[in-house]
């Protein structure tokens, strides 16, 4: 089966230096690389519900690249580098997401690739 690669221009290049893509498309699945809540220049956004909005927002830009909506996520890793704003993602995630929610594990980090990141996460969803 054909992969089809989605590497928005909205989001910062991962090109060969980092060897990996935002998305890949498989048939009606779409596969998405762990975002963070950085923008595009690799800045970290603020306080942690910024970096949870901000990490939100690059998972939808590629989502809307290859056809689909955060209501097209099935499933979600997210990894926090500190336990203690799980109750704070939670409370943000149903404010992001309202409804439909996906199936998703909630894992503790001692770091992420970018300094300063707090949250980071990854899905998987299936496109019409």
């Amino acid at each position: 089966m054909e992969k089809q690669i989605i590497n928005p221009p909205a989001l910062f290049d991962p090109g060969p230096t980092r060897a990996y893509s935002h998305g890949v498309r498989v048939g009606n699945l779409l596969f998405l690389a762990g975002q963070m809540g950085v923008g595009p220049d690799r800045r970290v956004a603020g306080d942690f519900a910024a970096q949870v909005r901000q990490a939100f927002a690059n998972l939808e830009t590629v989502l809307r690249a290859a056809g689909g909506t955060l209501a097209n996520l099935v499933t979600m890793t997210v990894f926090l580098t500190d336990m203690r704003y799980a109750d704070e993602f939670v409370r943000l995630r149903g404010e992001i997401l309202q409804r439909d929610f996906p199936a998703s594990a909630l894992i503790g980090v001692s770091h992420l690739a970018v300094p300063g990141g707090l949250v980071e996460i990854q899905g998987i969803a299936v496109l019409d």
